[in-house]
């Protein structure tokens, strides 16, 4: 099966039909098949397979997911009423457990019943049987379906908390709501990180090691180091204060009296989430991947930047073969190449970038400036850019498109991005504007030309090195405070960035700090902003209130000082409650062993 392809495959020109007792129902058209004959054929058994990887997220398309759209990072543009971008209303307050906004649970349930569904029969096939290798082949299809299963409820529980765990045993798609069978009350949260961490674990031993022990059509499937990675980010989820000892959460219990978050904090949750990212460090061939200019010297931007366009380095664990990273980058482009602009960085997130001599916006020497225009260019900012956006660090302007920028692709010429009222870019006359003045950049492929119809076909990469050496050094950080490690790995992240080391000899909580400063700047825009502020129980401070841009109701040219100030574009509001979504109604009212998460 070539993976490359994977989410492409579906059960083309096949109905499966379920079996029935009726012998006249029992007679088969010939274009059809039964489920027992796609479990007795290696090509339908395989095509079942790749319908189960459909279910893996498609983030790729950032607009239509609530994880930058809802997170103090960004902006979904479209704001109007009835435009179906529900971070907007969402932002607002103006939502409930009725509106059915992001129902992922019904999804990846389905995703689950598949999977479940598909390790119970696998062992049918005796066409794979009859291979030379074929009972490998059966383990490790069986070891992909129970990855996947465990993948899809990891992203159930990072949403909504507590779970309800199905077994082995798949639920009948026919059964009636008032069956006993789909009575079913939900697990707590640490029985449903210990099940994931289990099956991946078990999944792991019968999955190639990384890509690069697989063929290349094979690029996408599966491995160990995906196992291990979303390990790693369960366990660290479980030790977050979000759900180690939230006392928030007391009264969340089942109908039975049960609780579902526990109610004591426990350190060695902390120590459990570093080891398991520790097992990713040595081994698997990882690193940050680091890429030199054209005269041989390391350059930290393109070191940033092509990480996401390069496909399968060094940094990569898994990627996604096929995408919407065309939707992604016309949403991230501007106006003036028949792009959306729709996806805006907020100031908030501009002003935790810090200069290219390792300082934050706000301390000392750090020689940011936020009057006037630069007198001279410099190696990312052209002659007259605002000098809030000079002497930034490199990825700053790998993620951020501001007003004065040079468009990234200069295969029709020289352009620069104008974000202000009448520019081209601007909020004069159009809906595909930034309200912020401000366009995400990150993951935008530089050949990329919306007015030509023109993309970079490629993988999108959804884990990185990057991610798994932050949730080592914040987990060692909560577990042994001081340890050597924790200063040794941000400081191979900030150097790749182009920065210097942090200061020596830094207390927990400064480190802690750090590593969530970090952890928001390398990671932007790649869809875990939203989750972070959560887990750390920062989201009422960060997530609510008046958000920053410039001024996109004023300016007729790039000088125009009037734009370059900052202005409330939206305020949000984020109430204690909005920590978990709430379970769909749908859902409650399905089964009433069902409890709806607090405050919902």
């Amino acid at each position: 099966m070539k993976i490359k392809h994977l989410f492409l495959l579906l059960l083309a020109g096949v109905t499966v039909l379920p079996a029935c007792n009726k012998d006249f129902l029992d007679q088969v058209p010939d274009d059809r098949i039964t489920i027992d004959q796609v479990f007795a054929r290696r090509k339908y058994t395989e095509a079942y397979l790749a319908n189960i990887y459909g279910y893996v997220p498609n983030d790729a398309y950032r607009n239509t997911s609530p994880w930058e759209g809802m997170s103090d990072d960004a902006d979904i543009t479209y704001d109007r009423p009835g435009s179906g971008y529900d971070t907007y209303p969402a932002n607002l307050g103006n939502w409930n457990a009725a509106s059915n906004y992001f129902n992922y649970w019904t999804s990846f349930y389905r995703g689950i019943r598949s999977a479940t569904y598909f390790m119970n029969r696998v062992d049918e096939n005796v066409e794979i049987k009859a291979l030379p290798n074929g009972a490998d082949l059966i383990a490790q299809y069986k070891a992909e379906a129970r990855a996947l299963r465990a993948y899809f409820y990891y992203n159930i529980i990072r949403q909504y908390g507590p779970c309800i765990l199905l077994g082995d045993t798949p639920i009948a798609g026919d059964l009636a709501p008032s069956a006993e069978e789909m009575q079913l009350p939900r697990n707590s949260f640490d029985e449903c990180v210990d099940y994931i961490v289990s099956e991946l674990d078990e999944a792991a031993e019968f999955l190639p090691k990384h890509f690069t022990a697989q063929g290349d059509p094979d690029y996408g499937r599966l491995t160990q180091a995906f196992c291990k990675a979303i390990k790693s980010k369960a366990l660290l989820l479980a030790a977050s204060p979000l759900f180690n000892g939230n006392t928030d959460y007391a009264a969340l219990k089942n109908k039975d009296g049960k609780q579902l978050i526990s109610q004591q904090y426990d350190v060695n949750k902390w120590k459990r989430a570093a080891d398991a990212a520790k097992e990713l460090m040595s081994g698997y061939g990882l690193a940050l991947y680091r890429k030199n200019d054209a005269g041989g010297a390391f350059d930290a931007y393109l070191s940033n930047r092509d990480v996401h366009l390069d496909p399968w380095n060094v940094e990569w664990i898994y990627a996604r073969p096929t995408n919407g990273l065309s939707g992604w980058e016309r949403s991230i482009s501007p106006r003036l190449c028949n792009g959306y602009a729709a996806v805006a960085v907020t100031q908030q997130l501009v002003d935790e970038f810090e200069m290219d001599n390792g300082k934050g916006i706000k301390e000392a020497g750090s020689g940011y400036v936020e009057t006037g225009f630069s007198a001279a260019a410099t190696k990312f900012a052209p002659k007259g850019t605002y000098n809030m956006y000079v002497n930034r660090e490199p990825r700053f302007y790998v993620n951020v498109s501001y007003n004065g920028s040079p468009w990234i692709n200069t295969s029709e010429g020289a352009k620069i991005i104008e974000t202000f009222f009448t520019g081209n870019t601007g909020k004069k006359g159009s809906w595909d504007f930034p309200r912020t003045g401000y366009i995400a950049r990150k993951n935008l492929h530089p050949d990329t030309n919306p007015r030509l119809s023109k993309y970079v076909a490629r993988p999108f990469v959804m884990i990185r090195y990057a991610e798994i050496l932050l949730n080592y050094i914040e987990a060692l950080n909560e577990a042994e405070p001081g340890n050597p490690d924790i200063a040794t790995y941000l400081n191979q992240i900030r150097n790749r960035a182009g920065l210097p080391n942090v200061a020596t000899g830094l207390g927990q909580s400064d480190m802690r700090a750090k590593i969530w400063h970090e952890r928001r700047v390398e990671l932007a825009l790649e869809s875990l902003r939203y989750f972070d502020t959560r887990r750390w129980k920062i989201a009422e401070q960060t997530d609510g209130g008046p958000f920053y841009g410039m001024n996109v109701d004023a300016g007729t040219k790039l000088a125009d000082l009037v734009f370059y100030q900052r202005t409330v574009f939206e305020r949000r509001v984020f109430l204690k409650h909005y920590y978990l979504f709430p379970l769909p109604q749908s859902e409650m009212d399905r089964d009433p062993q069902l409890v709806q998460n607090t405050g919902w």
